[in-house]
């Protein structure tokens, strides 16, 4: 039997870029577009999103631009950070998370964290324990070459670099079993396997602390696609066909500690296509429940959809309908249409979007 058509409700995307100025003007109402209710922002603009003031005020700044979508805040974490702080965010309201990143691994990550040592920010962790908030965690290690071959030494470079992340997750989870964490954009297999060990005993979702968060693009891309393509080149990379398929079958699983978060990185075309250092990014805002429709169909699993878009993020994000600030639904649509070739304010900004000139089977709509 074809399947037609979709209610998805409330669609999330957990993992979400969208700058600041104009690119920000341009990036923020591709959200809805995209056919997404509820969105997670990320904090790693320049400077980093570290005081109560500056995050209140980003929100205003993106409710303006899409007053229909929910915008769910995020700290930074650095040494800024103090309990206290995060006591008075929690109190108020706003922020749902703190990401972590270690420091040189992505975009604007220099003032990022040692990822080999977090007891400085156990103080912070233990505030985000007692608040109910997320710690959001970009898993990878910064790249290390052994070029002296010192015994016990290990070379990290962009296809381990998640992986040699993973035990710190497991320490973390270890030393803080109550505080939510979540492993960002999963992009291997090692990763899908230490979510469901983490997982295995769990038998009520209200139960989960770790999750993790499957992007649209590394559920369509493996190495050889951004290998000499900067287009599809993002951090953490594509990996291995191996890895692709164990990101599909979590995704499809209908298990409720893996759901969407496209971390859709938008940049100017020209920082794509610089010949000394591209940028780390792929942007899939504007297609984003269409992207990931393409892979449920494929796999016979639409009827797994609505929880990895919708009811397994919510869930375990906490987001009531009180927190929405539009009851508006998403419908899924079977429509095909053609992703242009490019996206542009009209006013000197160019993006590429993902998978573009090619022909999607899917689109949303409001209702």
């Amino acid at each position: 039997m074809t399947v037609n058509e979709i209610d998805l409700g409330v669609t999330c995307d957990m993992h979400v870029h969208v700058r600041e100025g104009a690119m920000c003007e341009l990036v923020t109402p591709t959200i809805r577009e995209g056919g997404v209710s509820v969105a997670y922002i990320m904090p790693n603009l320049q400077p980093p999103v570290t005081t109560l003031d500056r995050v209140i005020k980003y929100k205003e700044t993106l409710q303006k631009l899409s007053p229909k979508t929910t915008f769910l805040m995020s700290f930074y974490l650095s040494k800024q950070l103090t309990p206290e702080l995060i006591n008075e965010a929690a109190k108020l309201g706003a922020v749902h998370g703190v990401k972590c990143y270690p420091a040189g691994v992505t975009t604007n990550s220099a003032a990022g964290v040692d990822p080999n040592d977090f007891t400085g920010f156990y103080p912070i962790f233990k505030a985000m324990e007692a608040n109910n908030l997320i710690l959001n965690l970009h898993g990878e290690k910064p790249s290390v070459s052994n070029d002296s071959g010192v015994d016990g030494k290990e070379d990290i470079h962009v296809l381990n670099a998640e992986s040699k992340f993973l035990p710190a997750l497991a320490k973390l989870h270890q030393d803080f079993p109550n505080l939510k964490i979540v492993l960002e954009h999963c992009t291997t297999a090692e990763a899908i396997q230490t979510i469901e060990n983490i997982n295995k005993d769990i038998k009520d979702p209200s139960e989960i602390r770790v999750a993790a968060t499957i992007t649209a693009h590394h559920l369509h891309l493996i190495i050889d696609d951004w290998a000499g393509n900067p287009i599809n080149f993002c951090k953490p990379v594509a990996k291995l066909p191996s890895d692709r398929r164990a990101l599909v079958n979590a995704a499809v699983s209908g298990k409720p500690y893996f759901f969407f978060g496209s971390d859709s990185a938008p940049h100017p075309l020209e920082n794509k296509s610089k010949h000394m250092g591209i940028s780390a990014g792929v942007f899939s805002q504007q297609y984003a429940i269409d992207y990931v429709a393409e892979v449920f169909d494929e796999h016979n699993a639409l009827d797994k959809l609505k929880d990895f878009v919708s009811t397994f993020g919510l869930n375990f994000y906490d987001i009531k309908e009180k927190d929405l600030v539009s009851n508006e639904k998403v419908k899924l649509i079977r429509k095909q249409h053609v992703v242009p070739e490019s996206i542009t304010d009209g006013k000197g900004i160019t993006m590429a979007p993902f998978m573009a000139g090619q022909t999607l089977n899917w689109s949303t709509e409001w209702n």
